[in-house]
């Protein structure tokens, strides 16, 4: 049942009251015996499903905390603070407004362990044993979450730095979780900031909830007034956060990973990326004094990567930043305030992301059948044997002149392809003979024996 970010489908589709509640006793039985935290984005599907895993939690004999519509590190950080022994966020991020989904978190705040999403999903399909009468859990309603987590957030935040230098923020939160607490928070902060699409809406009216460059033509219009200093947009759930310049430049997640990364570790210290994500932050990393670890794809693997290394700073490419100092998950909103501390330090966004190392990336979304995946990484690691491979998460050849990885998606029939090269022919050609490869590959494992 469990992708790469939890559980998701269509509403009243797989997730269905009945399987919804089953899956809430599963989680209970694994993550209890409680309490357990529940929160949802803002999608129309989300009372359903609160009310449909709660009960099945609740039938577990577990009370539930129902903390309403807050982001996903506000309900991680009321976890990790609280007297819970687990959380559940309902959500499907960026997928769109027909879509909802699962999201289950351990008693430290941090996302599910895969062992600990096996465990639930062995607990579902299997016969389990509910509360007595008298025994089953009740529901309480937290209204305080929200505020709290950006009570959080302006504790670890240089306050008077920010307010100092007098920032105008543009602000998209997709009608998502964020449409509340980031402006509270940049409030509290001192910050000029006008919202857009900032009313809670799970049909998602002002564009698509990922915040893609194809989705943010209303916000990189309004930076090209020149009337703010900086634009910054959530997804559906408020866990990522990515940036326009003042001067209405959309800024790729890896390239703001690296400004943050770079930021961070000042002069030592560790970061944490993947293997599929852009040198332009490894680079940085180095450049300012730093270490960096490379992991498999999946911000819980780089969380608890960062736990074990002691890291300042972590992420992937799409915007999902992870600060060490403050929780191990993804945090938009704390991603925001540490933009704004390094424009405060440092000077417009725009010069920022011109003084990084450049690098042209070239992707391709290969179609392939889930049953097929294991055989085709084994033809293509026999047949790329002469090369040094890092098999950390799918394949990944290093070159002097740059590196490509395919990797197989968690969620869907398919690989990613990516190639990436100061060099733009070479990114492309070393994407182009994979690519040839792979078909080939894929050919001979599909075809009549």
């Amino acid at each position: 049942m469990f992708g790469t970010n939890g559980i998701r489908g269509i509403a009243n589709g797989f997730l269905d009251c009945g399987n919804l509640t089953k899956i809430g006793m599963s989680i209970a039985s694994v993550l209890g015996p409680g309490p357990i935290a529940i929160a949802c984005d803002t999608r129309i599907s989300s009372d359903m499903l609160v009310s449909a895993v709660s009960a099945g939690i609740m039938a577990m004999g577990a009370d539930v905390h129902d903390l309403g519509m807050v982001p996903t590190p506000a309900l991680q950080y009321y976890v990790k603070t609280h007297d819970v022994t687990g959380g559940v966020m309902i959500t499907a991020s960026h997928n769109p407004p027909e879509f909802n989904g699962v999201k289950c978190v351990s008693s430290d705040g941090t996302e599910c362990s895969k062992e600990e999403e096996s465990r639930i999903e062995d607990a579902f399909d299997s016969d389990l044993e509910t509360a007595s009468w008298d025994a089953i859990g009740s529901r309480t309603v937290i209204g305080t979450a929200g505020e709290e987590y950006v009570d959080a957030i302006v504790s670890k935040a240089d306050v008077d730095l920010i307010r100092k230098a007098n920032i105008r923020l543009c602000l998209d939160c997709a009608n998502g979780a964020g449409s509340n607490t980031t402006p509270l928070l940049m409030r509290r902060l001192g910050v000029t900031v006008v919202g857009i699409n900032c009313n809670p809406d799970g049909r998602f009216p002002g564009h698509h909830s990922e915040p893609l460059e194809r989705n943010l033509p209303q916000l990189m219009s309004l930076m090209k007034t020149g009337q703010f200093d900086l634009g910054a947009a959530h997804d559906g759930d408020a866990d990522r956060c990515c940036f326009v310049t003042g001067s209405g430049r959309y800024i790729p997640g890896d390239v703001s990973l690296a400004l943050l990364a770079r930021g961070a570790v000042g002069n030592g210290g560790k970061a944490v990326t993947t293997v599929a994500t852009s040198s332009v932050v490894s680079d940085s990393v180095k450049q300012a004094g730093g270490d960096i670890v490379l992991t498999a794809v999946g911000s819980p693997v780089v969380a608890r990567k960062m736990m074990e290394t002691g890291a300042i700073i972590g992420g992937e490419d799409n915007g999902g930043a992870i600060f060490g100092d403050h929780q191990f998950c993804r945090d938009g909103a704390m991603s925001i305030v540490r933009m704004l501390e390094l424009i405060a330090r440092n000077g417009s966004l725009d010069e920022q992301v011109d003084s990084l190392p450049r690098y042209h990336t070239v992707k391709a979304v290969m179609p392939c059948r889930d049953d097929l995946k294991p055989a085709v990484i084994e033809g293509m690691r026999d047949a790329l044997k002469d090369h040094d491979l890092n098999t950390v998460d799918g394949i990944r050849i290093d070159k002097a002149d740059g590196w490509a990885i395919m990797r197989p998606s968690g969620t869907e029939p398919k690989f990613r392809i990516t190639s990436e090269s100061k060099d733009e022919e070479v990114a492309r050609g070393r994407s182009e003979r994979l690519v040839a490869l792979f078909e080939e590959v894929v050919s001979r494992l599909e075809a009549p024996r």
